[in-house]
């Protein structure tokens, strides 16, 4: 029997649904440059971003699929319908939140092909955006009132990170997935050193010139309604770079304490960065990409989403991409490129002991460790990541795929438009 067998997996096949492209703002350390704007403010910069650079008309959309995990704002129930306005979509176009934790990037991609194929539209946007600078210090018993000196707030951004299931924090998982396939301290700093390397390297040789869409200050006018815009802090005039790629060696890495274990193997440096950031991507039905000659970047294939155990949620993507080949009657040695999520070094690690993963085909331009991990936005990064990727190389398949918190996997394949 299959260690994590995807028996219950959710799996879809599209025939004619196509990703137009994709872009996403420069990532920002966790209270750093983009520490005071609301994730709305990113997810509409990235949706405009998106809009221009395609060529495509707001008008042409015909839903907007937003995802964001943390609410930071308090007009956060309003952020998918916010940005579709600023956007310029019309205002009949209705606006749909989706939340499925770590993959909700990869959900308002699925989501939008979704829709697409039963005719509901024809042209999607998708945007998903996170401020985790922003996550609140929270209270959730207090509208009462409260006895003395039981005042309980708490750190959002901390305690989220507990699985209150199974008693076990995100990075707990991964210490567990380190135990059952026996990886070293050693092997998950190598491998974070490998992923800075990487994504310095592809920073320097110009790759991301074409995705990151740089932030300035700017104001959005929307008739009839307020302004909205985005504003940098003193001294800040443009931010154009990932800003936690870096250089990082493996003799620093291995300086660093262990964080979630006294004897464990992830630390602040080889764990996912926490940062700020938002992506969007235009999903198309064929229809709509032939009556207007337009250049995909890769047709979406098909998704799959899975549950596993909680208290090792990071093997996710190892049932999600088993389900989702076997869908689409393919193996996984077709596979040219892979972008999966690097929540943590162990748990990426573990999923490659799993599946026997060539590592030269993933993640070749760095991870979330290097360039970090915005929960909502992730998904969309690293599906547009997969498809430029795969054009670059001329490869004909790619899978971009997450774990989310609670235990589950994501994944969506894709191939290269002709």
């Amino acid at each position: 029997m299959q260690d994590f067998p995807d028996t219950h997996a959710l799996t879809a096949a599209y025939d004619d649904i196509w990703l137009l492209g994709g872009v996403r703002t420069p990532f920002a350390d966790y209270t750093s440059v983009l520490s005071g704007i609301s994730p709305t403010d990113l997810g509409i910069h990235a949706a405009r971003a998106v809009l221009r650079n395609s060529g495509v008309p707001a008008t042409d959309v015909g839903t907007v699929v937003a995802g964001n995990v943390a609410q930071s704002s308090f007009d956060a129930y309003y952020l998918p319908r916010h940005i579709g306005l600023y956007a310029g979509v019309p205002l009949g176009v209705p606006a749909l939140l989706v939340h499925r934790l770590c993959g909700t990037g990869f959900e308002t991609i699925l989501t939008a092909a979704d829709q697409i194929s039963l005719g509901r539209a024809k042209l999607a946007l998708c945007v998903g955006t996170e401020s985790m600078s922003r996550n609140p210090l929270a209270a959730y018993t207090h509208r009462a009132g409260f006895k003395m000196g039981q005042v309980e707030f708490g750190d959002f951004l901390w305690e989220a990170t507990l699985d209150t299931a199974s008693q076990t924090r995100m990075g707990e998982t991964a210490e567990n997935l380190a135990k059952r396939y026996g990886i070293r301290r050693e092997e998950v700093d190598r491998f974070a050193a490998q992923s800075f390397a990487r994504a310095l390297a592809a920073w320097n040789g110009g790759f991301y010139a074409d995705e990151v869409e740089p932030v300035s200050a700017q104001t959005w006018t929307l008739e009839g309604y307020r302004s909205r815009g985005i504003k940098l802090p003193r001294k800040v005039e443009r931010f154009e770079r990932d800003e936690h790629v870096r250089q990082s060696s493996f003799e620093v890495l291995q300086t660093l304490r262990p964080a979630f274990a006294e004897d464990g193997v992830q630390t602040a440096g080889n764990s996912s960065a926490v940062v700020d950031g938002a992506a969007a991507a235009l999903v198309a039905s064929g229809d709509y990409v032939r009556a207007h000659g337009l250049r995909p970047l890769a047709r979406i294939v098909g998704g799959a989403s899975v549950g596993v155990p909680p208290e090792l949620m990071g093997i996710g993507p190892v049932p999600a991409m088993r389900a989702l080949v076997a869908r689409a009657r393919l193996d996984l040695s077709r596979i040219e490129r892979f972008e999966i999520n690097e929540a943590f070094g162990a748990q990426y690690l573990a999923v490659e002991k799993a599946l026997e993963l060539d590592r030269t085909r993933v993640n070749v331009n760095g991870g979330a460790i290097a360039i970090g991990h915005p929960l909502a936005a992730s998904g969309i990064r690293l599906t547009v990541t997969a498809a430029r990727e795969l054009r670059r190389t001329s490869g004909e398949f790619a899978i971009s795929s997450a774990c989310a918190g609670g235990g589950q996997g994501i994944a969506i394949l894709l191939q290269c438009a002709v």
